[in-house]
């Protein structure tokens, strides 16, 4: 599908909220209201708009410690695999998980309450995953953006 200028408009300002209503997101296109709906159903039927939610502030959740790791892995048996993504997909301190080239195989952005749970989740989970080699954790200071 083919984006031009308003529908970038559009998608932007869905991203940052989705519950304006598509009378307002007309008003601020400056289109009407039927057009924005139809573009808006495109974008939901071409699997571009893929889900609506809410963005939590989970510092404020009791949520404060926020880390990415680095994960490396044994070796790259599909089992050893399907079982490392299956266990941590199923993981709640587990905000995103990529599969990437370079150093690392997998980089997991976590946030829990403390560096106690942070723990609990690497000696409980992470670590006794055996295709898990290592793990470097780098301790996230600061959000720049989101």
């Amino acid at each position: 599908m083919n984006l031009d200028h308003k529908d970038r408009q559009l998608l932007a300002l869905l991203e940052q909220d989705s519950r304006l209503t598509n009378a307002e997101l007309a008003e601020k296109l400056g289109m009407s209201t039927s057009a924005c709906w139809r573009r808006v159903r495109a974008f939901e039927e071409a699997g571009i708009i893929t889900r609506y939610g809410a963005v939590l502030d989970r510092g404020r959740m009791g949520e404060s410690f926020h880390a990415i790791i680095h994960v490396q892995l044994v070796r790259h048996d599909p089992e050893g695999v399907r079982a490392f993504n299956r266990a941590i997909i199923q993981r709640s301190e587990v905000q995103e998980c990529y599969a990437t080239t370079g150093q690392a195989d997998y980089h997991i952005r976590v946030r829990c309450a403390d560096i106690t749970a942070y723990n609990a989740f690497l000696e409980e989970v992470l670590f006794r995953l055996p295709a898990v080699s290592s793990a470097q954790t780098n301790v996230i200071l600061r959000e720049l953006k989101v």
